[in-house]
Formats: C-alpha cells, structure tokens, sequence
C-alpha cells in the first residue's frame, strides 16, 4: 500500500476543490466539481465559488439557482447545501436515514403527538401543496387546515416535517445572495425528476455509492470516518457502499485511505496560493480529522461553540488566520493567527480587493452578524485592512 504524506493529502483537497488554482469553469461544472457548497449563510456560495472559478460572475450562480440547476436544500450533515440538480436525488437519498432519524424521531418532534407514520401520511400532501412555492408560514397553515391536524403541527413539529421533506429552497428575485433569510424564504417541491424515493433500502443504498463516490472525486483520498463524516453517516454503511475499484492508500498514522482511480494527487511541494475562504467552507468540514487543512491548535477559533465556522484564511494550504469586512466599512479585514511574509500580505492584499468588489457589489454586511467573535477575542498577532 502507497503512503501519502499530510501535505500530500492537503494537496489533493486544494487541488480537487479548485483552491491551487481558479479553473475556468462554468457556474454547474464548478458545483459538480467541489460536489456540494455550503450553503447556511446565502452568500456563502459565491465566496466558495469566487476563490474557485476563474472570472467568477455572481451573475450566473443566480441564473443557475433561478433556473433550478443549481439546488438548495437539506443535505448532508442536516444542513443547507447547494448541489447541482442532477446530484440532488442521489445525495438526499443517501442521507435519508439521518435526516430521518434527527427529525422525525427527534423528542421536540414526538412531543407534538405526531408519529413518524403521520409524518408519512403528511408528506405527500405538503409535496402537492408544495408544487407552487411558499413561505413556511403559508404551507404550515395549509397542511394544517387541509390535514386537520391543527393542533398537533406545533411550530417546532413542522419546521422538522419541513426539513426532512424534499423541499428547495425558492430563489428570491432581487435578493442580494439569491435566497432571503427568515420568514421571507420560499420553499418549493424538489422537481419530480429529481425527487428521490425515500425509505427504499435499494435506493438510500445506490444513492449512498453515489455520494461516497462523487465525495471522493472532490476530497480524497480519504478514510471511512472522513466519508462517514461528510454525510453524517454511519462508518458500516459507508463500508458498504465502498466500490471494488477504489486505490488504497496509508496515510498519516497508519489510517486507510481510498480513492478514485487515476485522480490528480499533487506533491505536497505544489505551491498553494493565499485564499479568503467562505464561511463554513467546505474544506473545514468535510473531514474527521480536520488537520488536513486546520491545525487543531486553532479549531476551536475558527469552529465556534454554536457551530458557527469563521471566514478563514489560508496560507500554504491551511488555516492561518481570519477575515471579515472592516465594522468602518473601509475594506476587508484580515487577521493572522502567526506572523506573515510580507509577500504573503501582498497576495493576501490583491485578494482582499476582489473579496471586497464581490462582498460590496452585493452586500458588504453579509457576514457582519457573526462579528461578536471577533470582539469576543482571538489569537490574532497581526491585523491589516485592506481598502
């Protein structure tokens, strides 16, 4: 078995995730690329996706979202994601379980009285109500009424049903990141030829195969536990749905690692450029062991208490520091969690400038809610703001 050093599997990520170099790639390759943006924050995507694509126009991930070929919805990890619509069926099939199980099994949910064979008489009523989009307040209201079921489809009750359905997220015209957050957000039923079947264990089993596989392509080489991670999954699933034809590999400690065949697997001497990533990037997240691209002496910096996970910078290929609009509004902030080269500020200056032209073109306060870490304290040693 070939061993592959820590540098050569932070390599492969920044390779596969289009961070060694920004691809001149359309808006859906790009997404099919990197498999799935995160998507919590609605300006997330374009920040992914502004660090990965050459000449990257916000303009058309909008028309890719407004013409559903681009998706948001309930995902991996019980969490929003933007995927390309011809993955959707498949990923939601393969995280079915899980989605199931954390919320319709969920005690807030079982509280309400409602069972997860209501849930299931439910569901394809809210689906048909669903074919024309509405907020969560309208087809809460009307499931209700239509059901009968008034009394029992508490708020937490069905923002759960809401979340286990297979429902997109409705791009908003005019919106400034596509999608409006809170009681604004429309939520319609994922197209019919792209509705996954749930509960089939052949179905959840090939849609599993799906997603191990297209997660490999965008972040291996990788182990069962990072696998198992990405999807929220079980490792003996995972196991499972592994294909025959995978490469093996040691990796750092002795731990396997699979991969696809004949996938680009770049020395760990290959330079990495600066880059200011996304919150909640998918880089941070779609590994157990996070070392690949954040030393564990700064996780619990960038990976906050509640979950929240900072806009980061990256140097070399991994996590040295933070960034966020500047509070005066006069340019992008970074912070370095070690002493930089100047060099380094210099390449970190000329990004700031178009993070800035993308954040400000649209709305520079995108992540300014989330700037009570900053004043709540972090190891920053140095700070520039870049105009």
């Amino acid at each position: 078995m070939t061993a592959i050093t820590e540098r050569a599997l932070n390599r492969s990520t920044l390779a596969r995730q289009l961070l060694l170099e920004r691809q001149p790639l359309g808006i859906e390759d790009a997404v099919r690329r990197v498999v799935a943006l995160q998507a919590q924050q609605p300006a997330s995507p374009y920040v992914a996706l502004w660090n990965r694509v050459a000449g990257f126009a916000p303009a058309e991930l909008d028309a890719a979202l407004a013409g559903a070929r681009v998706v948001k919805s309930t995902l991996m990890r019980i969490t929003l994601h933007a995927v390309h619509v011809d993955d959707y069926a498949a990923f939601r099939a393969a995280v079915e379980p899980t989605v199931r199980g954390a919320r319709l099994r969920d005690p807030r949910f079982k509280a309400s009285g409602l069972t997860e064979a209501d849930a299931d008489v439910l569901l394809p009523g809210l689906l048909a109500r669903a074919e024309v989009a509405g907020t969560s307040a309208e087809l809460g209201e009307r499931l209700a009424q239509e059901a009968g079921v008034e009394g029992s489809l508490t708020p937490t009750a069905w923002r759960m049903l809401r979340q286990y359905a297979p429902l997109w997220h409705e791009p908003v015209q005019g919106a400034p990141w596509a999608y409006v957050s809170g009681s604004g957000q429309r939520f319609v039923a994922a197209g019919r030829a792209h509705r996954p079947v749930l509960r089939d264990p052949e179905v959840v089993a090939e849609g599993l195969k799906v997603l191990v596989s297209r997660y490999l392509e965008g972040f291996g080489p990788a182990s069962v536990a990072d696998m198992a991670q990405f999807g929220l999954v079980q490792k003996g699933r995972v196991r499972a749905a592994l294909g025959d034809d995978l490469e093996e590999f040691a990796g750092p400690g002795g731990t396997v690692l699979y991969d696809v065949p004949g996938a680009v697997r770049p020395s760990g001497e290959v330079p990495a450029p600066p880059r200011l990533m996304a919150m909640w990037d998918s880089v941070l997240l779609a590994y157990a062991d996070r070392g690949r691209v954040l030393a564990p002496e700064y996780r619990k910096h960038v990976t906050r208490v509640n979950g929240d996970v900072l806009p980061t910078v990256l140097v070399d290929g991994y996590v040295a520091g933070v960034w966020r609009m500047a509070p005066d509004g006069t340019g992008v902030e970074v912070g370095a969690f070690r002493p930089l080269p100047g060099e380094v500020w210099e390449a970190l200056e000329e990004e700031a400038r178009g993070l800035r032209g993308l954040l400000t073109g649209r709305d520079a306060a995108a992540y300014r809610r989330y700037d009570h870490w900053w004043v709540k304290g972090l190891p920053v040693v140095e700070t520039r703001v870049f105009g």
